[in-house]
């Protein structure tokens, strides 16, 4: 019991309380074998001593331990490890516990399972401090969080429709307006009907091939392209069929005649990622009677369209679309903030109740306060205003990045298309060594990825074409941190000389 009690490490301020973690410290103990059924505690008084605390922290534990089941304590014998507990014949570190998962007789995961927990490193996300060249991320400093504040605030005023279930499509008046917008800013062709309302663009991405194809049916996917895209594709166990670009978009040309056999393409049409380029209309056309011929799906992402900095945003492929095989994902991530975590699908009408029922089953319905304060946000004319606003913005950002590839890093980067979207995608002058360039800028504060983070060569077979470089963000940092991220990243590529 002495090495026991030498074993226990509490951490006076930590924000665990103290005797929460005597408890699980001596829960641990009997888990794993240390305190062995029978056993008897010390005495609170001599334990307290003995660790330095409060004898009410050792009371609260073993009142706890003792309720759960894990103690027994008599009157005038002393407190016990319960002796109905079965004992464990081997005693593990104290100190490390190992999860459950990783027991030699623990239940494994299926095969199905195992595909998910192989794509999990496959999508990347942030959680620190915004910093210099970060991908994908609208410049918070942009969107007026205070007049969100007053929507929100008048919406939890009057509660009463807040706080039960909702339907699994969406917030009906947000759905209205929404098809309104797309039909006038993309040309969508849609009512509030075929719109779904999903918790972000990705649950769209999980649900789509989930439903729509069974493990073996191959899927096109724009080569390099979107991980969070391809993760659901591999789990769903579809073969995923890697088709290049070049300047006029998905080369269906060469999807056609290496993967005839799909029944899915996953496709960013208006603003390629990570490329850039725009898929060309004779592209499209090519792609939508292709998939009319094969009875093909095709799922259109229009991640950031809102951005386009030449001219006026370009119709959507499901625009032109005349026999119900497109469907229109998309993402409020990008025009407002990631953490609202709102996105939407729009479905051909054959698909509708069919995705309804699956995301019934998946989360019953997306959080309906955020989708009731965008619809305030959206009929008070504010999302409007906040798209004209950072898309003046954007482009100013933009600019400062161009000239910092022209001047500043003219010797080592040349930058590929460029009309839109929130990142630039540039590629090396000379040969380089992506990944170590991708560390020594993590390291000096930079944030970079490297293009080859969207090609998966461990996954994918990689075609021809493929360019390493780098794909720099610029819509989440001021011109100056532009201008100062170039000088630093000029730096590190002539360290790396």
């Amino acid at each position: 019991m002495s090495l026991f009690i030498q074993s226990v490490q509490l951490k006076p301020g930590a924000k665990t309380a103290l005797f929460r973690q005597l408890y699980a410290a001596i829960k641990q103990a009997i888990l794993t074998g240390a305190l062995q059924p029978g056993m008897q505690l010390p005495p609170t008084r001599d334990f307290c001593r003995a660790l330095a605390v409060s004898r009410q922290t050792v009371l609260n534990a073993y009142e706890l331990l003792l309720a759960e089941g894990y103690l027994l304590g008599e009157v005038g014998k002393g407190t016990y490890v319960h002796h109905q507990l079965p004992a464990c014949s081997e005693t593990k570190s104290l100190s490390a516990p190992s999860p459950v998962a990783q027991g030699e007789n623990a239940p494994g995961l299926s095969q199905r399972g195992l595909r998910y927990a192989d794509t999990v490193g496959q999508s990347h996300v942030h959680q620190d401090k915004t910093r210099v060249f970060r991908v994908s991320m609208p410049g918070l400093d942009a969107f007026p969080f205070d007049t969100w504040a007053r929507l929100e605030a008048r919406r939890w005023r009057h509660h009463e429709d807040k706080l039960g279930y909702s339907d699994s499509a969406g917030y009906q008046p947000l759905r209205e307006l929404l098809a309104v917008y797309l039909k006038a800013s993309r040309g969508v062709n849609c009512h509030a009907g075929q719109i779904i309302i999903t918790s972000g663009s990705q649950q769209a991405l999980y649900l789509l091939p989930t439903v729509l194809l069974d493990p073996g049916d191959a899927a096109w996917v724009e080569y390099p392209g979107y991980r969070g895209a391809i993760a659901p594709l591999l789990a769903a166990q579809v073969e995923v069929c890697p088709v290049p670009v070049d300047v006029d978009g998905l080369d269906v040309a060469y999807g056609a005649s290496h993967y005839p056999h799909a029944k899915l393409v996953y496709v960013t049409p208006s603003h390629q990622l990570p490329l850039g380029m725009t898929m060309s209309l004779q592209r499209r056309l090519a792609l939508l009677a292709w998939a009319k011929q094969q009875r093909a799906w095709v799922i259109e992402d229009d991640y950031d369209s809102e951005y386009r900095y030449n001219g006026a945003p370009l119709a959507s492929l499901q625009s032109l679309d005349q026999s119900g095989n497109v469907i229109y994902v998309g993402t409020l991530s990008k025009v407002l903030f990631p953490g609202l975590r709102l996105g939407y699908m729009v479905l051909p009408e054959a698909l509708v109740q069919p995705m309804l029922q699956a995301k019934t089953i998946v989360d019953k319905h997306t959080g309906i306060v955020p989708q009731m304060v965008l619809t305030d946000f959206m009929a008070e004319g504010h999302f409007g205003r906040h798209i004209k606003r950072s898309r003046k913005l954007y482009a100013q950002r933009q600019a400062a990045l161009l000239h910092a590839l022209d001047t500043t890093l003219k010797d080592e980067l040349s930058c590929a298309a460029s009309d839109g979207g929130l990142d630039l995608a540039v590629h090396f002058r000379r040969e380089r060594d992506e990944q170590a360039v991708v560390q020594a800028g993590l390291a000096a504060g930079i944030e970079l990825r490297g293009l080859s983070y969207y090609a998966m060569p461990t996954v994918l077979p990689a075609p021809a074409n493929f360019l390493p470089g780098l794909l720099l963000g610029f819509s989440s940092v001021t011109e100056k941190e532009i201008a100062q991220g170039a000088a630093g990243l000029l730096q590190v590529l002539r360290t790396l000389k």
